[in-house]
């Protein structure tokens, strides 16, 4: 049974991750997130008495936990590890597109803004990832790479998915993303033993 204050808390984080992703960690304001969210102000410095960064974590802990969901219900279908790329990548450009580019992905964008003001930040950012590049990692492994191979993969597709990202968002074309799909599916549907000899 969720809680009155728990919904309240919940919706609070959902704005401030919405407001990121639109406006930035900076150009967010506490006043914003609150009318938005539409959460009395009092009750944010009761949910959140550390104040904005303590609701940044939760925001990014939310956007760890969209992608591990997204990852997780999409893996299930994917023929291959390419196509389960593919699939994700669709998802991340209906995102782009439907936002008119304004939303991309709130982890990058606070590691970029505030990852040398903030260790708390930095750290959940980091966090954040190692939450995406862990379960890609057992991914490959359940589809026969050695877990070094798997890990070095799955570190280069998050990174250059992230990357891809932001050039689409800058740039208002998904032909980032859609390159990166492409590039990083092939590399992914090698057989095991061909990625291992090219990393050796």
């Amino acid at each position: 049974m969720i809680t009155k204050g728990e919904r309240t808390s919940t919706r609070l984080v959902e704005s401030m991750l919405e407001l990121i992703q639109a406006r930035g960690y900076s150009g967010t304001g506490l006043n914003t997130v609150v009318e938005h969210s539409g959460a009395p102000k009092g009750s944010l410095y009761f949910h959140f008495p550390e104040g904005k960064e303590a609701l940044g974590e939760r925001a990014v802990e939310l956007a760890a936990d969209q992608f591990r969901t997204l990852f997780a219900e999409t893996a299930g279908d994917a023929a291959s590890p390419g196509d389960l790329l593919r699939r994700v990548v669709d998802v991340l450009i209906g995102l782009l597109a439907d936002s008119d580019f304004q939303l991309g992905c709130p982890v990058s964008v606070v590691a970029l803004e505030m990852g040398a003001h903030s260790e708390r930040l930095r750290t959940a950012c980091a966090v954040a990832f190692e939450s995406w590049i862990g379960p890609v990692t057992e991914y490959l492994v359940g589809r026969g790479h050695p877990r070094p191979t798997a890990r070095s993969l799955a570190t280069t597709v998050v990174s250059g998915l992230e990357g891809a990202m932001i050039v689409s968002r800058a740039r208002r074309d998904v032909e980032a993303l859609r390159s990166a799909a492409q590039v990083l599916g092939d590399l992914v549907d090698q057989p095991p033993a061909n990625v291992a000899k090219g990393n050796s």
